[in-house]
């Protein structure tokens, strides 16, 4: 007999997260990979964070902290905000399926943008909601069009900000008008995975809406400047009214012991986190001259990683790269993502793609 499937579930394509290196390697018998595609910090984790998970593995025949008291705390130290504000997941994307089942009934919908992270889409849809997805402009989100698809069926609208693969920012000013133009039971979620990395001074502060008891969600994550990706580890600020909501779908001890040891030791090291931004920043310089010697023009970047179109199949250039033992991401189209790597990673990079591109 067939299995009987939802047809919304039936339609999902599972993520692709690309192979392990090790294998990679061993497929292509090459040595020595690196991998510039998953966005994650080169530097690695703090030390403070590496140092205390020896401790905690001891302790690791006993559940977690279910409520993460030490880390919310923290958290909410560092914010301003109370505890009741900050709800723990394992990796920020979590919780965009806690938002999901918790405030999307079958049918109603989410406004997200066309290019933008996969999950929000995925969750949406496995929820039995109706994704209603609006084209970047200027490999932008678009609010004003964002704010125009809004209906009386809308309930959660997604900014990923900076966006995820384009690398874009919208502005204080565009998220204002955005807000005004909302109706009040419309939840906006502000992904700012790459917060730590924003350089601009008009970047949004979403979180003052939070502190304004609107119904705003922002996500934060430990898995991308303060290199933890392999914990999971990931948060979200918001009104208690909605943690109290998402925390009656979050599963128990969803955040895991050694993740909430490392968090907590990562936010002690302002040092880490300066020192990757930092570098972040020069090797960003770099790359960008080594991409326009190659006649590339990628998107302005507020994150850890460049989106740049090479002028002709994207699949290819990404696969050739391979057999370069270079990992980079192929979105779509002539599109492909970069993360920033270490300075000896991105002059193989540039070199890679040079003969990539001249063959």
């Amino acid at each position: 007999m067939p299995l009987k499937v939802h047809k919304n579930i039936a339609s999902l394509v599972p993520y692709s997260p690309g192979k392990p290196v090790e294998e990679l390697e061993r497929e292509l018998g090459i040595a020595h990979a690196i991998k510039l595609a998953s966005n994650e910090n080169p530097r690695g984790p703090s030390p403070k964070a590496l140092a205390v998970l020896s401790a905690a593995a001891t302790t690791l025949h006993r559940y977690p902290d279910g409520g993460a008291f030490r880390l919310r705390g923290k958290l909410a130290e560092r914010w301003k905000v109370t505890p009741d504000h900050v709800i723990l997941g394992n990796g920020s994307d979590e919780i965009l399926g806690f938002l999901a089942r918790a405030f999307l009934p079958p049918g109603d919908e989410a406004v997200m943008a066309d290019q933008t992270f996969v999950i929000y889409k995925m969750e949406v849809t496995a929820a039995h909601g109706v994704p209603v997805v609006v084209p970047l402009k200027d490999w932008r989100h678009d609010l004003p069009a964002m704010a125009d698809a809004v209906t009386s069926r809308t309930r959660l609208l997604f900014v990923c900000n900076p966006n995820n693969p384009t690398g874009t920012m919208v502005t204080k000013a565009e998220v204002d008008a955005l807000i005004a133009r909302l109706p009040e039971s419309v939840i906006v979620v502000f992904d700012e995975a790459y917060y730590e990395y924003v350089r601009s001074r008009d970047f949004p502060d979403s979180l003052s809406l939070v502190k304004q008891n609107r119904n705003v969600v922002v996500l934060r994550t430990f898995s991308k400047i303060y290199g933890l990706a392999g914990l999971r580890i990931g948060y979200g600020l918001t009104t208690p009214e909605i943690a109290g909501y998402l925390n009656r779908v979050r599963p128990p001890f969803n955040a895991n012991s050694l993740a909430q040891r490392a968090a907590l030791a990562a936010l002690e090291d302002e040092d880490h986190v300066a020192q990757s931004r930092a570098m972040n920043e020069a090797e960003m310089v770099t790359v960008r001259a080594g991409l326009a010697a190659l006649g590339l023009s990628p998107i302005p970047s507020e994150a850890n990683f460049l989106f740049v179109d090479v002028g002709r199949d994207g699949r290819a250039v990404f696969e050739a790269l391979l057999r370069e033992g270079v990992i980079v991401r192929h979105i779509e189209g002539r599109m492909v993502r970069i993360t920033i790597g270490l300075p000896d990673e991105n002059r193989r990079l540039l070199q890679a793609l040079k003969k990539v591109l001249s063959s």
